[in-house]
């Protein structure tokens, strides 16, 4: 952040209380410290803004003749060690307030003196949706969404602007840190939020035991060598404070989609769970039911952790399984697809993703061939588009409430190609979207070779806001994969080839408890699907089978 050149100096007068002890000779002088002056230069204070340019921040220098630390403990519930007596600090509590900051200089054998100043700082910065949302408007629970993939992982804190946004490291699968007692206390923390007049308060409830990094494990005398839960008290009521991110994400050409910009700083030490030595968290996204947040890491600047937390309490269930085959389509008779099964949605427009094809129902787009249904997007002119391609949905033909469904498919390849096996809730035509609901099976991005999406789609949760999970399939141009979601009223678990990979709790206060039906297509280019190859002629997504059991 660019600091503003300050024109004003706010000199203090002190209040000195200085503690002095009896000297001890095994540490020499044992003088409590003295001439303890501090210097607050408030940034942007000039003759029309006295109390500065409205960051909240204070630059604070403390001295003292035989100190050798210093600390500061300010009225706002926070505190901070300073070495050298040099810290800077954003205040902001939303408009202009009065702070008590006191300076605890520190002698040889802990002897120490403080000082005491107040001072009135301007602060502009207020999120008042997200403590809306983190609170419910009094008070609300959080949890970690174990059964979400990649819920708890991490990723360089760097200027790469493809890799510093999400867990690129490192993502844990479902209920990956559950049955273990080296870590499935990660998953006992109850955190939550409560707003009282204009402050926001926390509160961590972790059961007694705190799942640490292993880098800290000295802080509460631990060997394991290994990220472990050690027994650690987290009671207490916390304040926080909201600040505007300075991230390396803010830097990226894409920042507006991928961190709200928005900073929880915790007053005494408070953390979100997991112990990494960090007390301010940025908020990368929130719902009224879903956040994601980011931390650096409290002793390794490169690190930065990834946090997904849900309101609604995970329950790890075994998977419901379905096994009364009730819709199939083998594609074992060549021609047109069986149109007791299939129709399409034809037409161009963008399909509310700016994609660039025009679907159509020839047999140049979508054909029943050789044990196979092809559908083919191509590089061609029809109708005021480039492309064309085919897009087949079950809707009015079958519909369904819970079940598996199994696909068999290989994917096409190219640049912006955009295939997709999903499912759209019935009564999108009078509720509309997302209020619907999409369960996105499978999607995948020709710019993105091998690796396969799973999303959910519903209020507060659409566009780039999806519940998403993904995972590396190889081969998924040249082989077939089964991609396969089991939904039940519980959950809906996503995978490829039998493996889990993706997973989010289901409930009636979201809609998919109702009739769904079955879209498969191609698109091109789009919001997902991105820039077109300029040398993209013609790929096909290749279909074996599709089975749907109840």
């Amino acid at each position: 952040m660019k600091k503003i050149t300050i024109n004003l100096l706010l000199i203090i007068s002190l209040l000195f209380i200085i503690g002095c002890q009896e000297e001890d000779n095994a540490f020499g002088d044992l003088s409590a410290p003295t001439n303890i002056q501090i210097e607050a230069i408030i940034q942007g204070v000039d003759s029309t803004n006295p109390y500065g340019d409205g960051s909240g921040i204070v630059k604070f220098t403390t001295t003292a003749n035989n100190a050798i630390s210093y600390k500061y403990v300010f009225s706002d519930g926070t505190s901070q060690n300073s070495p050298n007596g040099v810290f800077q600090k954003r205040f902001t509590q939303t408009g202009i307030n009065e702070y008590t900051v006191t300076a605890i200089a520190s002698g040889k054998g802990g002897v120490s003196s403080n000082a005491i100043i107040t001072i009135e700082v301007r602060s502009d910065f207020t999120d008042n949706e997200a403590i809306e949302l983190l609170t419910a408007g009094t008070t609300q629970n959080w949890y970690f969404s174990a059964s979400e993939a990649g819920h708890f992982g991490v990723g360089p804190n760097n200027t790469d602007e493809t890799q510093n946004y999400y867990p690129f490291y490192y993502q844990a699968a479902p209920w990956e840190k559950a049955g273990s007692t080296d870590s499935g206390c990660l998953y006992e923390n109850v955190l939550t939020f409560t707003k009282e007049g204009d402050l926001l308060k926390y509160e961590l409830n972790n059961g007694g035991k705190t799942f640490f990094n292993a880098t800290y494990e000295s802080v509460v005398g631990g060997s394991s060598g290994s990220d472990f839960c050690y027994n650690y008290t987290t009671s207490g009521e916390k304040t926080i404070n909201l600040s505007p991110s300075e991230s390396v994400i803010t830097a990226n050409a894409n920042a507006a989609t991928q961190t709200r910009g928005t900073m929880l700083n915790f007053s005494d030490n408070g953390f979100m769970g997991y112990y990494i030595g960090q007390s301010s968290y940025e908020i990368l996204s929130i719902t009224s039911n879903r956040m994601v947040v980011r931390a650096v890491m409290g002793n390794n600047p490169d690190l930065a952790w990834y946090h997904t937390f849900t309101t609604v309490q995970p329950v790890q269930v075994p998977d419901v399984d379905y096994t009364n085959l009730v819709f199939s389509d083998e594609f074992n008779t060549d021609g047109v697809p069986d149109p007791s099964k299939w129709g399409y949605d034809l037409g161009a427009g963008g399909w509310g993703n700016n994609e660039s094809q025009h679907y159509t129902n020839s047999a140049s787009n979508v054909i029943v061939q050789g044990g196979n249904l092809k559908i083919t997007a191509k590089a061609e002119s029809f109708s005021g588009s480039n492309y064309t391609s085919a897009r087949l949905k079950t809707e009015n033909k079958f519909e369904f409430t819970y079940g598996k469904v199994e696909v068999k498919a290989k994917l096409p390849v190219g640049g912006g190609t955009w295939p997709a096996i999903w499912m759209l809730g019935e009564n999108y035509a009078t509720v509309g979207w997302p209020a619907c609901g999409e369960i996105d099976i499978m999607e995948y991005v020709g710019n993105n070779p091998d690796v396969v999406l799973s999303t959910l789609h519903f209020p507060g949760n659409s566009g780039g806001n999806g519940v998403t999970g993904s995972t590396t399939v190889t081969g998924a141009s040249s082989q077939f994969h089964v991609y396969k979601t089991i939904w039940s009223p519980t959950t809906i678990n996503f995978y490829v080839d039998d493996q889990l990979f993706h997973s989010m709790p289901n409930n009636s206060t979201i809609p998919f408890n109702n009739d769904f039906f079955l879209i498969l297509n191609v698109a091109m280019g789009g919001n997902l699907g991105g820039a077109i190859s300029p040398s993209f002629t013609e790929s096909a997504m290749e279909i074996d089978y599709v089975r749907i059991y109840q």
